[in-house]
């Protein structure tokens, strides 16, 4: 089994706090893992919700964390001002677009439509084998149980192949996670069933 190098994972989540501290303390379990094992903490460059919180976790623990902002956020002062490097993309799809080129994976925590968005862009981008990045959910207090039904129904209704459901690792622990992204193996099965 091949082990990926992993050099910066782009994290995907709320900008809100959620309704539970267990979202806040799976962010900062994921910060601190990031900055103690020396990968760059990819994200959307704010202080607010769990984006601020992996954020800080990642720098307390000692890591690099690259922020990506619109202009329309870091205008209206939300920019994280203690980061280790600071980009401020023109739209919202320009920084996505950034996030993805500068990242060796990918991880989404609990969060919004924004979260989701992003998550869903770059699953189906490896699919299409536009990249080969892999994909993991920090599935803290099972968030994303709903989310991995709903994905199980598109497999047995044949819109998608078993092993592209299989393709996004999923785990509660960040670490754990994290080591599953190294071992992730790319799926090679077409899209179409």
């Amino acid at each position: 089994m091949t082990i990926r190098s992993i050099k910066a994972i782009a994290v995907f989540c709320g900008s809100n706090h959620g309704a539970s501290e267990e979202f806040a303390d799976g962010a900062r379990a994921l910060g601190r893992a990031l900055g103690s094992q020396g990968i760059t903490t990819v994200y959307g460059g704010t202080t607010k919700g769990l984006m601020g919180v992996v954020a800080d976790a990642a720098l307390e623990a000692g890591g690099k964390v690259h922020g990506v902002i619109t202009e329309g956020l870091h205008q209206r002062g939300q920019s994280h001002s203690r980061l280790t490097r600071h980009e401020i993309a023109p739209t919202l799809r320009g920084r996505k677009e950034r996030m993805v080129e500068i990242a060796d994976a990918f991880i989404a925590l609990p969060g919004g439509i924004g979260t989701i968005e992003e998550l869903m862009v770059v699953w189906t981008m490896n699919q299409l084998s536009e990249i080969d990045k892999p994909v993991g959910l920090l599935n803290t207090a099972d968030f994303f149980v709903a989310f991995l039904g709903f994905i199980d129904h598109m497999v047995v209704t044949k819109f998608l192949p078993a092993a592209h459901r299989h393709s996004m690792s999923v785990d509660a622990n960040a670490s754990a996670l994290i080591d599953k992204l190294r071992r992730s193996a790319r799926i090679d099965v077409p899209k179409w069933l």
